[in-house]
């Protein structure tokens, strides 16, 4: 579902919202129940993708059949220190199992000391294997922004454009901060976005940051509190529909 060309309040809708969001189900300890009860809840608020670990991907596959939600996973999570040739393992299994979606973690020390050369190859060696495999597959790349200059964060950008990979991302989840509105609007005015877009996860919990989000450039947000931002969008639409001020 495509966003509005002015992202705000009164042109987005709570469907619209839904579909800006991949709900993560990442925590070490979620138990199968919890997964699949995760699952469900996608496929009842129609959220662009469900983010599991890789070990969930096959139940997650199973739970969302035919519901119109995407399967994604985690590669390489959460540091990114995994050979490049693991990383592509995990990817190819990962889409065998039954994902469309990988949000692969760089290589934070190889970029912070200045390999660029061994991110980029890191980077296309996933992004041309799972392609291989599966054309429409989606490949996002996650930064770790809050361990990253700035500077850092341009030459990643440059990276993931360069090596055919579709997203860039802020951060994981589990580091030192999530997403921003200035990392995001760096790294949209980074990468061109006719050919690479912008996802943000990492602390995102409200409706009111996710539109931040969005506002910045983000086109997709990784969030677990989906279920509380789509709810209180369909409040505040409810509210101002019987004339009270949201």
């Amino acid at each position: 579902m495509p966003l509005p060309a002015k992202i705000s309040f009164e042109t987005l809708t709570p469907e619209i919202v839904a579909k800006t969001i991949d709900h993560a189900l990442l925590r070490p300890d979620m138990t199968i129940d919890e997964v699949v009860a995760g699952c469900k809840l996608c496929a009842e608020y129609q959220t662009a993708s469900v983010c599991v670990k890789p070990c969930d991907v096959k139940i997650a596959a199973e739970t969302l059949k035919g519901t119109g939600v995407d399967v994604g996973t985690v590669i390489g999570f959460p540091h990114g220190n995994t050979p490049a040739n693991v990383k592509v393992f995990e990817a190819l299994q990962a889409l065998e199992d039954g994902a469309v979606e990988l949000d692969m973690v760089l290589n934070i020390g190889h970029l912070k000391s200045g390999r660029l050369d061994k991110v980029l190859d890191e980077i296309s060696q996933l992004t041309s294997a799972a392609k291989a495999k599966l054309p429409t597959c989606c490949v996002k790349v996650i930064f770790e922004c809050s361990l990253l200059t700035d500077d850092e964060k341009i030459a990643a950008c440059k990276l993931v454009e360069e090596a055919g990979a579709d997203y860039v991302k802020t951060s994981t989840g589990f580091s030192t901060g999530g997403a921003t509105v200035a990392d995001l609007k760096l790294m949209r005015a980074n990468t061109n976005p006719s050919t690479v877009h912008v996802k943000a996860s990492g602390g995102i919990r409200t409706l009111d940051y996710l539109i931040e989000c969005l506002q910045a450039g983000a086109d997709r947000i990784g969030a677990s509190a989906t279920a509380a931002i789509v709810d209180d969008m369909r409040a505040r639409k409810a509210a101002c529909s019987s004339g009270v001020i949201h």
